[in-house]
């Protein structure tokens, strides 16, 4: 491929260097080689490994994306190029292998093929792996107690934070029932919401109350005790055990008290802040002396029985497990020294996910261990020490939530548009133009460098003629036809030399803030990666962008330190992208910037029929009456406000039908929507418009329950 040459107006008459074999289609640059890098790309991993071969299967794909490392043994990639959930985990027969797009297209279908006529973006749930992650966690456990000829037994609880949707926790609540499992609360509706599940749980659960506390806080934990809840209140801070001891006694009701300790354990990052001497939460050892003397001066030392401490979310070690739950021990220990009726220590949450699929110990996106080894750790720790001090072995509880429920649910969503990649040889219309005296110097520089094969003085050059036409342009003495041909000229001199396509932005129909706010917020990195087309290689290099009207609206990190991601260019049909990983915290996290509400959620269970699934929950997104309401709009008042407007201006025939397309509008989802079209015509351009009312009512579907439809808007 030859090198095009940049032609100027002021010697016009002498051919610049370069452009005769330009013409000619001979190639007057060196062979594109890649500028070297310390590190080498997951992408560019998977071409030298694969460079002599013609085939691109999905087990490229699935290296590529490093899918076996954080999705086994739940996600994987099937013969067809897609990604596929494995419901029961390593235990999941082929058969019972739930394919992506299949429920993809199932929900997104209109309702006359059979589907579910759902809008994207789409939370997927999988209540399967919910249950084997729970079950994964006691095995783990259990296993530990009886390796170890540990005296007591694991008993869990959710913390309800993570994700307080209403059938999650339920089904927890459910599958953990045959082994005692519980939920931890933070607030009062969260205590209210873990009571109400709780009703049909096992009566030995445990129901932990954390947090900081009012007088209703704990008057409600005591009355969930009354009512025969296995309740432990916690306590935060030094004043609350004043509180417990008042309200106790008025209602009678014997409590079962906990202490969250301050350990002196702490773990860098930024998940450990709330650890250690310094951290939010807890009580120092004098606060914890002073509680253990005012509960015996009013005779309820019996009702301490439980210790809570938390060394941060996602501990990357079980060094620093071992650490923390040894000096907890030891805590536990001292306090049935001082007469306590300790019988629970709670290890608080950090079991982490590897997000990144690093193994690595030294990052807030990975953790260098796993299931059994984090058990076992826990379970090693607390036995040396109370065997040392000859006390009985506790009972272990865990507040493991984003282990729980990470791997759950998949966040899918369409990537809408792209934007365009370096113009060819003959997309590029080089005028001729007036350039300054120090851009024709540039020009002269860069052609003699083609001439030299000297890339790197070439690509120097390249750029600073770029940006002195920029400084042309802004003084007003160069076009925006003339600038767009030095863009373009500059974009191909890159693309030849560097040997690579640039970078492209992905325009996603999604809003980061809403659906994935830890990305945002705290440089949280999650997998994403295609969930169809795997069995095609990916040529472009892209970073996503969102709807929303705001420079952070984007993702330009990704799982492996990369600063793009391997994707498809675009077809004719839709591109599915998935989130994976995201079922802890992004929910309860998100917000309602620039307007655009949550995704719809379908829950997926695995079943025998020809698609190895069942759809058994089905919920639109917010539509965008819903999300106003939420910034206490009122969209019935909006509509008569805008109908009257459109009636005023328009008439009252037609501005009560364009009224009607309106009120489609606050129905629907505020997401965009592929393929939608107009559902108003006018005729004759002579101010009469037809109102499609079948298309009016197929949007409304997707958006608003048909109790939300307004009858009026139909004039």
């Amino acid at each position: 491929m030859g090198m095009p040459a940049l032609a100027c107006r002021v010697d016009s008459a002498v051919p610049p260097p370069g452009y005769s074999a330009f013409i000619a289609g001979e190639n007057s640059l060196a062979t594109a080689v890649p500028f070297s890098s310390s590190t080498t790309t997951g992408a560019a991993a998977v071409d030298s490994t694969n460079s002599n071969s013609t085939h691109w299967s999905p087990a490229h794909s699935s290296t590529l994306y490093r899918i076996d490392s954080w999705g086994a043994p739940y996600f994987a990639v099937n013969d067809s190029g897609n990604i596929t959930v494995r419901p029961h985990g390593s235990s999941t027969l082929s058969h019972q292998e739930i394919d992506l797009l299949k429920v993809v297209k199932k929900v997104s279908d209109p309702k006359s093929v059979g589907g579910l006529g759902l809008q994207m973006p789409l939370i997927v749930r999988f209540p399967d792996v919910l249950k084997n992650r729970l079950e994964s966690l006691q095995s783990a456990f259990v296993s530990a107690i009886q390796t170890q000829g540990y005296e007591s037994r694991y008993q869990g609880v959710y913390p309800v934070k993570c994700n307080q949707d209403r059938f999650v926790v339920e089904d927890i609540v459910k599958f953990g029932t045959p082994f005692r499992f519980g939920l931890e609360a933070g607030s009062k509706p969260e205590l209210l919401l873990a009571m109400s599940c709780l009703c049909k749980g096992n009566p030995e659960a445990l129901l932990i109350c954390n947090g900081f506390k009012d007088a209703e806080y704990i008057s409600l934990a005591l009355l969930a005790r009354k009512f025969q809840f296995n309740t432990a209140i916690v306590l935060e801070q030094e004043e609350e055990v004043k509180l417990v001891i008042d309200i106790s006694k008025k209602l009678s009701v014997r409590p079962v008290i906990g202490l969250r300790a301050k350990l002196r354990t702490k773990h860098s990052g930024h998940f450990g802040s709330t650890s250690g001497e310094k951290g939010k939460f807890g009580l120092t050892t004098n606060h914890i002396l002073r509680v253990v003397k005012d509960l015996l001066d009013s005779d309820m030392l019996d009702c301490l029985q439980l210790l809570h401490f938390h060394i941060g979310s996602q501990i990357p070690s079980t060094a620093l497990l071992q650490d923390g739950v040894s000096e907890a021990a030891q805590i536990y220990s001292e306090l049935t020294r001082l007469g306590a009726d300790m019988k629970v220590i709670d290890i608080g949450g950090g079991l982490g996910i590897d997000y990144d699929s690093s193994k690595s110990g030294n990052s807030d996106l990975s953790v260098s261990y796993g299931l059994e080894e984090y058990a076992s750790t826990v379970v090693n720790a607390i036995r040396v020490v109370c065997d040392r001090k000859s006390v009985k072995h506790p009972i272990i509880c865990s507040e493991s939530g984003r282990a729980i429920v990470s791997h759950h649910s998949v966040l899918i969503f369409e990537a809408m548009s792209t934007t365009d990649t370096a113009p060819s040889m003959n997309q590029i219309n080089l005028p001729f133009i007036e350039l300054s005296e120090d851009a024709r110097s540039d020009y002269w520089n860069m052609s003699d460098a083609v001439m030299r094969h000297d890339n790197e003085t070439c690509l120097f050059y390249a750029d600073q003629l770029k940006q002195r036409c920029v400084e042309q342009f802004k003084e007003g003495s160069l076009g925006i036809e003339q600038l767009a041909a030095v863009d373009g000229l500059f974009d191909l001199v890159t693309k030849i030399i560097v040997g690579t396509e640039p970078v492209r932005t992905y325009l996603v129909n999604l809003s980061i803030f809403t659906s994935i706010p830890d990305f945002w917020s705290i440089d949280q990195i999650f997998p994403i990666v295609p969930i169809h087309r795997l069995d095609q290689k990916p040529e472009v290099k892209a970073i996503l962008s969102d709807l929303t009207c705001d420079s952070d609206g984007k993702i330009d990190k990704f799982i492996g330190g990369e600063a793009n991601l391997p994707l498809h260019k675009p077809g004719n049909g839709q591109y599915y992208l998935g989130m994976f990983l995201g079922g802890a915290y992004q929910e309860a996290l998100g917000g309602v910037h620039n307007l655009f509400g949550s995704p719809s959620v379908v829950t997926v269970l695995q079943s025998d029929g020809p698609h190895s699934f069942a759809i058994t929950h089905a919920m639109p997104g917010p539509s965008c009456a819903d999300v106003l309401r939420v910034m206490q709009h009122e969209p019935k008042l909006m509509f008569e406000n805008i109908k009257h407007r459109a009636e005023e201006f328009c008439g009252i025939d037609a501005g009560s039908c364009l009224a009607c397309a309106v009120a489609r509008s606050f129905h629907n989802m505020p997401y965009l929507e592929p393929g939608s079209s107009c559902s108003l015509t006018a005729m004759n351009n002579g101010g009469f418009y037809y109102c499609n009312e079948e298309d009016y009512y197929a949007g409304s579907e997707t958006g608003a329950n048909e109790d939300e439809h307004w009858s009026y808007c139909f004039a």
